[in-house]
């Protein structure tokens, strides 16, 4: 039987690529650190203004809960007719298109619900629906 005497080849490691990697972030922290080396050269007091808010985002909506006993929340906050009725026409004055979002409980008295709606329509907020969980259906075979 005939022996091998030669060596077999070693695994090599190729470091190109990783070297490569390497220079490209030198390069990165190099210029990153150029950029602030220049804005920290001159000594700028920055004019003030007031924060302006965006008018470009729609806003979140108003969640208004109404419990089975017809008790009213806003945002989780218990708020009475009057409060409510104050609160949106604020949020309305603020952005035209304000969403309101009724959850009303299930097993509740459907006139409160109705109430926080005719409350929406009269204060011309035009955006309003009610939340729902979906039934879940089983799949036909």
């Amino acid at each position: 039987m005939p022996l091998r005497t030669e060596s077999l080849d070693e695994p090599q490691l190729n470091l190109t690529p990783m070297i490569d990697i390497v220079f490209l972030l030198i390069i990165f922290f190099m210029v990153g650190a150029r950029f602030s080396e220049l804005e920290q050269k001159f000594d700028v007091d920055l004019p003030t203004a007031t924060p302006m808010e965006t008018i470009s985002r729609q806003p979140d909506p108003l969640v208004v809960t109404v419990s089975r006993s017809g008790d009213l929340a806003l945002n989780g906050t218990p708020v009475t007719v009057s409060e409510l009725r104050q609160k949106l026409t604020a949020a309305r004055d603020a952005w035209a298109d304000q969403p309101v979002l009724i959850r009303g409980d299930g097993e509740g008295r459907f006139q409160a619900v109705i109430d926080v709606m005719d409350l929406c329509r009269e204060l011309q907020i035009r955006r309003f629906s009610l939340a729902f969980q979906p039934v879940e259906r089983e799949s036909a075979p």
